[in-house]
């Protein structure tokens, strides 16, 4: 069995307030060719279909599309899950017809104890899942976090292996010893959101999405396959792309994918930003964050480097600024009487009377005294 496992589509996401319609796109149709060009027998997808759980039209107008060039033109098996990012309820919608042309779709925990059954392989389908539909499942209030959910269901699946069939989870949590980027949502139940990763041992590969980096865990048989695009500047020096896996013999096999744009950081000086040599050796329509060595105050910086670059993220000074002379500022004292005098004037548009003039002078007098 070979297949292509991807993940952390986020489809509507921006970046800096940038759309990314076209870069997705792009990355989409890379993913299809390395699947047929390897002539895979099913394409993983392990949740974060969506950017979020209520997308736009356009959104799911991609998602549809691209699933069904997958599933309906390509001819290829499709099996996913719905992630912390996605709708369940919502992404759901048609899937009791979508297995007639082997396309399965996971969006409840107690779907994941029936194995899809391809070729030599098993796959239990487990969406990413809130602990108490673990509670409820197994109708144990002992289930307070995911981590402690896991060993429940993983011995409920291991009841349904078949001894002549590989094994594979797909999944959408936060593995223990992972690393995790500013560019994704951390999932945090009852403090603890690992799960440990000897919980998993009973596979022979487990197919997981939520983090966005493929070197975010180191285990020869449990990977993330990362997002297919970079969706945030600390991810400026990740290498994106999807995970080809062989059941038999084993063999996984990470295959790089091309951004249409880039993420990239720059470290220089206003003059050399801005200097012909220097930007002819930059892709200037690049997605770029931009640290800027100089210390002087540069009118209209911001707008000047777009001249050139028109897909700034961020700009940031690495050596700070220079310090300059404070202005000086003339502070005028006025007494509290001249104080409510004009507050008097600029409510009522008349000036306080003499009367009212002692009557404020004596109980302002009163005041002072308490306070003593």
């Amino acid at each position: 069995m070979r297949f292509l496992h991807t993940a952390d589509w986020h489809i509507g996401k921006k970046l800096h307030g940038y759309d990314l319609w076209s870069e997705q796109e792009d990355a989409f149709r890379q993913i299809l060719t390395l699947a047929q060009q390897e002539k895979v027998d099913a394409i993983v997808l392990a949740g974060d279909i969506y950017d979020r759980a209520l997308p736009n039209e356009r959104a799911v107008a991609t998602v549809n599309q691209m699933l069904q060039e997958i599933n309906l033109t390509a001819h290829l098996p499709l099996l996913a899950i719905s992630g912390n990012h996605d709708s369940a309820i919502r992404l759901e919608t048609g899937s009791p017809w979508f297995a007639a042309t082997d396309f399965y779709l996971h969006t409840k925990l107690s779907q994941a104890f029936t194995p899809i059954e391809l070729a030599d392989t098993q796959f239990f389908l487990l969406p990413y899942f809130e602990p108490f539909a673990a509670r409820q499942y197994f109708a144990d209030d002992k289930l307070r976090t995911i981590a402690q959910a896991m060993p429940s269901i993983v011995a409920a699946m291991q009841k349904q292996f078949k001894p002549d069939k590989k094994h594979v989870l797909v999944a959408h949590f936060f593995a223990a010893g992972s690393q995790q980027s500013d560019s994704e949502t951390k999932v945090t139940v009852g403090g603890l959101d690992a799960v440990p990763t000897d919980s998993l041992a009973a596979f022979d590969y487990v197919a997981l999405g939520h983090l966005h980096n493929e070197t975010a865990l180191h285990t020869e048989r449990i990977k993330y396959s990362g997002s297919p695009l970079k969706f945030s500047v600390s991810e400026a020096q990740q290498q994106k792309g999807v995970w080809l896996v062989d059941t038999e013999p084993f063999h996984a096999v990470f295959l790089p994918l091309t951004p249409l744009r880039d993420v990239v950081e720059l470290t220089a000086s206003f003059a050399e930003l801005i200097d012909p040599a220097y930007y002819a050796q930059v892709q200037r329509d690049s997605y770029l964050a931009i640290n800027l060595t100089d210390t002087k105050v540069i009118p209209n910086v911001m707008q000047e480097l777009r001249k050139i670059y028109p897909n700034i993220l961020n700009l940031t000074r690495k050596n700070g600024r220079e310090a300059t002379a404070a202005p000086t500022i003339q502070v005028q004292v006025r007494s509290p009487l001249v104080l409510l005098d004009d507050f008097f004037q600029e409510t009522t548009e008349q000036k306080l009377t003499q009367q009212q003039q002692k009557w404020a002078a004596t109980a302002l007098k009163d005041a002072q005294k308490e306070g003593e």
